[in-house]
């Protein structure tokens, strides 16, 4: 399963402050890829492409409407401040805010609960990918499990279906030509559905085998864990 590359957002009007970022996340094994705006350019911005934000040295003005749009979706985002006042009405307005002080060691925080951050909204995306998988499969086995089910009557209606034909055929007489040869493609079109039915069938004693299998490796793996 394939998660697509976590993206960050960085939203400062101070070049500095977005190039510090990025550049210290470099350093990190795991890199995202990086989006850059400035305020100005923020409501432009699709507020649900990113997997986390970041919001730093911003104009006062603008840093409301920016918690504000971002407090209102659902992916993580963080706020440094310069100063405690700032911090506590960002602390009190926006609660899902992750609040640093941009004091000596801000940047090596901020990059360390960022990644942790878009590891967490990874897996968030992994495990939403995989509930959708199992559904689909749910979906799919539950359709199986009908038409398994199903199979034994529509059996006994293709049973009805050819010795009727079969009855026609064999009385040459009785029919024309072309109704023989319509009766003639019913009863090999039946054949061919009862084909299908009986590769159902196969289908099924196949996948029980498998899982008797696994289930017997099963147990022998854990009778040898237990003997160790």
């Amino acid at each position: 399963m394939q998660v697509d590359h976590p993206t960050v957002l960085i939203i400062s009007d101070e070049v500095d402050f977005s190039r510090r970022v990025t550049s210290r996340w470099q350093m990190e094994r795991n890199v995202p890829t990086f989006t850059l705006l400035s305020g100005d350019l923020w409501p432009r911005f699709a507020v649900d492409a990113f997997d986390v934000a970041i919001v730093g040295a911003l104009r006062r003005e603008l840093l409301s409407v920016v918690l504000e749009m971002l407090h209102s979706t659902a992916q993580p985002f963080f706020c440094v401040c310069d100063d405690v006042a700032n911090a506590q009405l960002v602390r009190q307005r926006w609660p899902r805010a992750s609040i640093l002080r941009r004091d000596e060691n801000w940047l090596d925080a901020l990059v360390l609960a960022a990644s942790e951050a878009v590891h967490r909204a990874q897996a968030e995306t992994r495990a939403r990918a995989a509930e959708q998988s199992c559904a689909e499969l749910e979906r799919q086995a539950m359709l199986g499990r009908f038409v398994l089910d199903m199979r034994h009557n529509v059996n006994n209606a293709l049973t009805t279906v050819l010795g009727n034909s079969d009855l026609l055929l064999l009385e040459p007489g009785s029919l024309s030509a072309p109704a023989r040869a319509q009766i003639d493609t019913i009863r090999n079109m039946a054949l061919r559905i009862h084909e299908v039915l009986q590769r159902f069938s196969s289908l099924e004693k196949e996948m029980n085998v498998v899982a008797l299998q696994a289930e017997r490796d099963s147990g022998k793996s854990r009778m040898a864990v237990a003997g160790r």
